[in-house]
This record gives structure tokens, C-alpha cells and sequence, in this order.
């Protein structure tokens, strides 16, 4: 069995595998088990590994004596570790009608600032399983897509040009069927998220879409005001694209924008940056930003200089003056692409417009 095939995430997915009698081998995920009692002591369970399922003293002496090894959940966290599927912005946003410091987004903020330094091995483990959690089900999510990351700062406001043109570019990227991938955050990433939320829309749905969020055109001074508005497209929109936002708390002042349909959310900003790269399969787009996307650019063509992940995946710079005058990237990223196989994977264009065709004429020379 492949990996994937001894994963069980949900309770529909128990009950399916108990009914055959065994869960010898398999993985559990994160299910709440206290309602299958009688469905544990019945099944054989030798060699299950069980991760933060809640049971029934009993279901749990009669596992471990079948051999099964079992991670209890822990009790006072403000997040699951052991999570086996990605998280959603109903999820982290949950008590948003309380203010943002209510919701487990930002309590899981602040534990990790509580924590972060403590020098506690237990905390620094939780956060790393929580991470490899994270990974799992991300891959297993992405499995098959093709990806393409979108990249910039999450200073660009709401109701602006260069937001407006974000967001009809990850409208345009999700119509030609790709996946659109982003660091998860507000700005620029938020634009991106919130194009392929409606992508399914008529046309005349961004315009609107937008004067409801200028209402609310940054995460500054109010997070609160921020998401509530973002939560208010959705309403009018309910029906959205999915794409996946990858963001950290890391930057605890960059929350998650709430367009995303499936959200990997890590502690580890390393390990977030390296992911959502890697995962770009079908190219990166790089919009204007400042150090955190300067940082992506060559996080992403390290790989590509040295092959390290087979073929060059195409590098699309937005914005010719920000990144050859104003931080001038490009030229450096053009020297170090010569007379590499990533010198016809990397393109510069003025603006979003171009990008599409800027990917495929990439895709066609491969």
C-alpha cells in the first residue's frame, strides 16, 4: 500500500475501513473515536497508529494491547498537531464576531509567541509534527494539480490598480484550469486568492467584489474590519473557486486572507517558503513586493540554476522599473539563468496582463 492509502482522515473514512474487520497498519488521523467503542474492541488493530483520536478508556488499553501505538490528543492547545487535513478560513476565523484576538488563528499566534523561545523541547516537537501534518495533507491535496504559485508583498491595499490587476490575474490563471497557490496573506496574495475565488463568476463580480472590501482596504489598524469584509464578498458569493493559500505564523502580523479554499498554515516559515515553491509545478509569477519576495525569487531559482528538482519550473518578474530599477532582481536573476537550462524559463513583463501568455510561451519551449 502506498502511503496514502493507510491514511484515515475523516469518520466516513473509520467506518468504510472498520466494516472490512481490520485496521491493522492504517494510520488515524485526528478522529474522534469516542462514539466506535464497540467497533475498536471488535476490530484487529495490530500495528495501527493512532494520532490524536479521542477514545473511550477502554477502546484505548484494548488497542495498545493489540500492539497499536496511540498519540493521545493534548489537552489546552489552541491547534491540533496531529491535524490530518488543511485548514479553512471558517476554521481559523471561527469567533470572528468576537474580534479577531478571539479566533484560533490568533491564538495560535499567540501560543507560538508564548513559546517560540522557551527552550521547551515538548513545544518545539508539537510545532514540528503540526508542520509535517500540514505537508501531508497538502500533498495529498495538490496530488495530480497543476500549480502555480503567486508571489508579492502583502502591503498592496485593496481598490488599488495593482491589486485589481492581482486579482484578474488569478481569475485568468483559475478559468484556464491551474491551481493558484499563495503565500496565504493579505495584499497582493489576497488579490490572487480572491480572483480564483471568483472565478466562477460573471465578470462583474470583481468590480463589486472589491468596493465591498475598500470598505476595509488594509489589515491596518483593524484585522477584525479586515477579514469581517472579506467574509462579506464571500456571502454575496458563496459558490467560490478553490485555490490554496500557504501562509505562516511566522509573520504574526500577516494574517490569512479568508478567499483561499484550502489554507496550509505552518509555523515554520522555512519549511512554508520551500513548500509552496517546490509545489509550484507549472511556474511562478513574482509581483511586486519587497524583501519577502526578493527572498522567494532566489529560494526559487536555486533550484532551477542546479536542476535539483528536474526541470526548470518558469519564473514570470511583474513589473519591469520595480525589478530592474527600483530592487533590481532581474538582472542579477538573468546572470546567474545564462547558459543554464533555466535561461528560457525566466521572462520579465510590464504588467499582469502579459503573464498568461508569458507561462505558455514558457510551456511550449520546454
Amino acid at each position: 500500500m502506498v502511503n496514502a492509502d493507510i491514511e484515515i482522515e475523516t469518520l466516513a473514512e473509520f467506518d468504510q475501513v472498520v466494516a472490512r474487520g481490520s485496521l491493522s497498519g492504517y494510520r488515524i488521523q485526528s478522529v474522534n473515536l469516542l462514539e466506535r467503542t464497540f467497533a475498536l474492541l471488535a476490530a484487529d488493530t495490530s500495528a495501527a497508529v493512532f494520532l490524536g483520536c479521542a477514545m473511550e478508556p477502554d477502546a484505548s488499553a484494548k488497542v495498545r494491547a493489540d500492539g497499536a501505538l496511540v498519540y493521545p490528543p493534548v489537552p489546552d492547545l489552541p491547534f491540533n498537531p496531529y491535524r490530518g487535513l488543511l485548514y479553512t478560513a471558517d476554521e481559523l476565523f471561527t469567533g470572528l464576531a468576537d474580534g479577531y484576538e478571539a479566533t484560533p488563528d490568533a491564538q495560535a499566534y499567540a501560543w507560538f509567541q508564548e513559546t517560540k523561545a522557551d527552550g521547551d523541547v515538548f513545544s518545539s516537537m508539537l510545532r514540528s509534527i503540526h508542520d509535517d501534518a500540514v505537508s501531508d495533507a497538502l500533498d495529498e491535496h495538490l496530488s495530480g494539480a497543476r500549480v502555480v504559485g503567486v508571489m508579492g508583498g502583502h502591503a498592496m491595499e485593496r481598490g488599488g490598480t495593482e491589486y485589481r490587476g492581482a486579482a484578474e490575474l488569478g481569475r485568468c490563471l483559475a478559468r484556464s484550469g491551474l491551481t493558484v497557490a499563495t503565500g496565504g496573506g493579505p495584499g497582493a496574495m489576497e488579490a490572487a486568492n480572491l480572483g480564483a475565488y471568483l472565478a466562477p463568476a460573471p465578470d462583474s463580480a470583481l468590480a463589486e467584489a472589491l468596493e465591498l472590501l475598500a470598505k476595509a482596504p488594509s489589515f491596518t489598524p483593524s484585522v477584525s474590519d479586515w477579514a469581517r469584509a472579506a467574509f462579506a464578498v464571500r456571502e454575496r458569493w458563496p459558490a467560490g473557486g478553490d485555490s490554496v493559500g500557504i501562509p505562516t505564523w511566522f509573520y504574526g502580523h500577516e494574517p490569512p486572507n479568508a478567499f483561499a479554499g484550502h489554507i496550509a498554515k505552518y509555523f515554520a516559515n522555512a519549511t512554508r517558503e520551500y513548500g509552496l515553491l517546490a509545489r509550484s509545478t507549472a511556474g511562478v509569477v513574482f509581483l511586486p513586493g519587497a524583501a519577502g519576495t526578493v527572498q522567494e525569487i532566489f529560494d526559487n531559482a536555486t533550484p532551477n540554476y542546479y536542476a535539483s528538482r528536474g526541470e526548470p519550473t518558469p519564473m514570470v518578474l511583474v513589473g519591469r522599473h520595480h525589478w530592474t530599477e527600483h530592487l533590481p532582481a532581474w538582472p542579477l536573476l538573468r546572470a546567474l539563468a545564462r547558459g543554464r537550462g533555466m535561461e528560457s524559463r525566466i521572462a520579465l513583463v510590464d504588467s499582469v496582463a502579459e503573464v498568461p501568455e508569458a507561462l505558455a510561451a514558457m510551456g511550449r519551449a520546454q
